[in-house]
């Protein structure tokens, strides 16, 4: 009889409706956070795609460093998109509800795509790499050939890594819970529902972390180790100088890019008594607007030739 009850009490995660409540203990300020993640949103669309459009038509941006930077930009912009629509719709129009289906497939597209930007940064450091240790070789070995490749293989570790996902969660029993703390879905958000042990879901998704992401960190860290041995044996300081300010845009979106993922990723697994639900997601919120919304402009404020460009294409514009 026991066994019985606890079959009919399992229920088919397709058949209902799930709640994303938003950011829990800040539902009074839902409304007035919405304002700053929908103005952030817009300018991370608009900044990415003029990002990408400069990239695309000016030619004079066609080196491997812009190409990195546009795919870069288009995964910013997929990320926000992926998101921001929904979590301003829970916030003004308190449309909570989400299907199960719809909400597994927002989680496959926000582990993808934050997995191959993973990958585009590590290509971006490995970029600099070459450009500064290698500078006579640089074009030779960042052929147009290779960084399509790079670039394929980021999308394919990317699917690969988080496919399994969809299986992870699909597999499990769900009795009846339905309410999601967040105002997205992510792996660990929809596996904390069901009714089933979900350490195979634990295990897989920190070993991915590990082996993916904390992978793409430890060759970052370990291109910036070369970058910075072969800088300091420049004799003239000037030159130094130059040669680093190329790698401080990327070194600022990097940090922009880890610090809050992994604060989120570590809180949402280890610090579920130390830090406040509310704090840790806000936190994820704001770090899929905030980045895609700095990263145009911080390259946009180092970079002379995406300067020059801007203002050539805002002075064609009023002049016509």
């Amino acid at each position: 009889m026991k066994v019985a009850s606890s079959f009919h009490n399992h229920t088919n995660p397709q058949d209902v409706w799930y709640v994303l409540i938003g950011i829990p203990g800040l539902e009074d300020l839902h409304s007035w956070l919405a304002i700053p993640i929908c103005s952030m949103y817009i300018v991370a669309v608009i900044g990415n795609v003029l990002l990408i459009f400069l990239i695309v038509t000016e030619r004079s941006l066609h080196e491997p460093m812009y190409f990195f930077l546009s795919m870069l930009a288009l995964a910013d912009l997929l990320l926000s998109t992926a998101t921001a629509p929904k979590m301003l719709a829970i916030f003004w129009f308190h449309s909570r509800g989400i299907s199960f289906g719809s909400c597994v497939s927002q989680m496959f597209f926000i582990h993808f795509i934050f997995v191959a930007e993973s990958a585009i940064l590590l290509a971006m450091a490995f970029d600099r790499y070459v450009a500064i240790c290698y500078p006579l070789r640089y074009t030779t070995i960042l052929t147009s050939s290779v960084i399509g490749k790079i670039g394929t293989a980021a999308v394919v570790r990317s699917f690969l890594i988080c496919f399994p996902f969809i299986f992870l969660v699909y597999r499990l029993l769900y009795c009846g819970k339905h309410i999601i703390p967040h105002s997205y879905c992510e792996h660990m958000g929809i596996a904390r529902l069901a009714c089933d042990n979900i350490t195979v879901n634990i295990i897989y998704g920190l070993t991915m972390a590990l082996l993916s992401t904390g992978l793409d960190i430890l060759l970052i860290i370990i291109s910036y180790t070369m970058i910075l041995r072969t800088v300091f044996q420049i004799p003239s300081w000037a030159a130094r100088y130059k040669a680093l300010n190329t790698c401080g845009s990327h070194i600022c979106v990097i940090l922009l890019f880890y610090t809050p993922a992994f604060f989120s990723f570590f809180a949402h697994r280890f610090g579920g008594k130390t830090v406040p639900r509310h704090i840790h997601i806000l936190v994820a919120n704001l770090y899929v607007v905030v980045p895609p919304m700095l990263n145009p402009i911080i390259y946009g404020v180092k970079t002379k030739q995406i300067q020059d460009r801007v203002v050539f294409l805002f002075s064609s514009v009023s002049t016509c």
